[in-house]
């Protein structure tokens, strides 16, 4: 499994999560398995996505496609994007 790490600040976390919300369609057609929205929690204008895929290259064709995406909202939704790619070694649920 494959896990592509997003994280970057936001302007107002509830505008980007409505934002975020409208690409669902985009993340299922993309192979998205499952994601984690995170935001810490000292840092409310923050946030942090983890998305799951089978394949790395699912994880760089959808990770190309937001940053189109961010290159039209850089600045006034979010900022300084940084990302990257794992492989998942182990999971366990305890």
């Amino acid at each position: 499994m494959i896990l592509l790490h997003i994280e970057h600040s936001v302007v107002h976390f509830d505008n980007w999560k409505a934002s975020f919300d409208n690409f669902a369609e985009l993340r299922q057609k993309s192979g998205v398995r499952r994601y984690h929205v995170l935001r810490p929690v000292d840092n409310p204008n923050y946030a942090i996505i983890d998305l799951e895929f089978d394949e790395l290259s699912q994880a760089e064709s959808l990770l190309a496609s937001v940053q189109e995406v961010w290159k039209r909202v850089g600045g006034t939704l979010i900022n300084n994007p940084q990302w990257r790619f794992s492989e998942v070694v182990e999971t366990k649920v305890l």
